[in-house]
């Protein structure tokens, strides 16, 4: 079906383009220095997967619930609105809030694979380059197997959120190299893998948890990318230069927390959006779960050596601190086993998987 139908603006809006700043960095000297890099690449080579053959499309979903999870994930559960909401609404505000993750999921792979084309030209280091082209063909990859699933089993996609829209543009923008880095593969794909995961492991239908447990695998090396070549970079950095860094990663972490206030969603169902937001920030699985965005984020920053007094106040307001000493090695190690594990289920008959 086309974009004309299923988009919530009109055609001519779904165009976004921009000046991007940059430069062009060739390197004559072919010589690797970074081993672990290397064997990154060596991993995204041979994990390259067809989204096609991967997953079985043929699985059905729900028209009304595509990815059956327990309402308490469903924004507003538990808040005097929702206790007055008609079981029409629930189900109606249950679908939107679906529709609405998957279409800044879908939006942030295409930023992703803009991204990740940039870093092919702008990496100062040949082994750099390798392992962000491999990461190219992934984010293509993810941008299909969101696009295929919100046009063949969901009946329209929102349009990119604005937080995301401006952290993508500052990330782009800047024509420091290690910026593209530090908006794409320590906070964007940071908040995704949690995103992902929600679904991954909570969700009840078995095409949905696939998706998101497939993408989750090639995300995890994404974010080990970032935090190698950025720990072996930063040590260099100014003082002045670091806390650049610092001010960028502090800015961009707001911006994603706030993406998942919505009030794009809230706005199209109709609600008072400063009721909803009075409500949300009060709501207990909400504040939960805006902890957890963090998770994956808070340690990966701390590695790669931006952990100021003044980020660490940033994390604490924004209830990540805790996170500070999470192994995100362990972390990203798990989700390449999960995503094994789901094609051991595909194969025997899928069921839900063990959190």
């Amino acid at each position: 079906m086309s974009t004309l139908y299923r988009y919530t603006v009109p055609v001519e809006e779904t165009t976004w383009k921009f000046p991007a700043s940059g430069e062009v960095a060739f390197t004559w000297d072919y010589d690797t220095r970074s081993d672990e890099l290397l064997k990154l690449y060596s991993k995204g080579k041979k994990e390259q997967w067809d989204a096609d053959q991967r997953i079985d499309w043929s699985i059905p979903v729900d028209p009304e619930d595509p990815m059956q999870m327990d309402d308490q994930v469903v924004p507003l559960y538990g808040t005097k609105i929702w206790d007055r909401l008609s079981e029409k609404q629930r189900v109606e505000l249950r679908y939107h809030s679906q529709v609405f993750n998957l279409s800044q999921f879908l939006h942030g792979e295409q930023g992703a694979l803009v991204c990740a084309a940039r870093i092919v030209k702008d990496a100062p280091r040949i082994e750099s380059k390798f392992y962000a082209a491999t990461q190219v063909m992934d984010e293509a990859r993810h941008v299909e197997a969101y696009r295929r699933l919100l046009t063949e089993k969901f009946k329209f996609v929102y349009p990119i959120s604005a937080p995301l829209k401006a952290l993508l543009e500052k990330a782009l923008n800047d024509p420091r190299w290690d910026f593209t880095y530090l908006g794409m593969q320590v906070l964007i794909e940071g908040v995704a893998l949690v995103a992902f995961q929600r679904i991954r492991d909570y969700s009840k239908n078995p095409l949905c948890q696939a998706v998101n447990a497939y993408v989750m695998q090639d995300e995890a090396r994404h974010v080990a990318f970032g935090r190698l070549a950025l720990r072996d970079y930063y040590p260099e950095l100014t003082d002045a230069e670091r806390r650049e860094r610092e001010d960028f990663v502090i800015e961009g972490s707001y911006h994603l927390r706030d993406r998942f206030n919505s009030p794009e969603m809230w706005e199209r169902l109709g609600f008072d959006v400063r009721e909803v937001m009075k409500e949300l920030d009060g709501a207990e699985g909400q504040i939960r779960f805006r902890k957890r965005l963090f998770s994956r984020i808070v340690p990966t920053v701390r590695d790669i050596g931006l952990w100021s007094e003044r980020v660490q106040k940033a994390y604490t307001d924004m209830g990540g601190i805790q996170y500070a000493k999470t192994d995100a090695q362990a972390m990203l190690d798990n989700d390449a086993k999960v995503a094994e594990d789901f094609d051991r289920r595909m194969k025997e008959g899928f069921s839900v998987p063990s959190k």
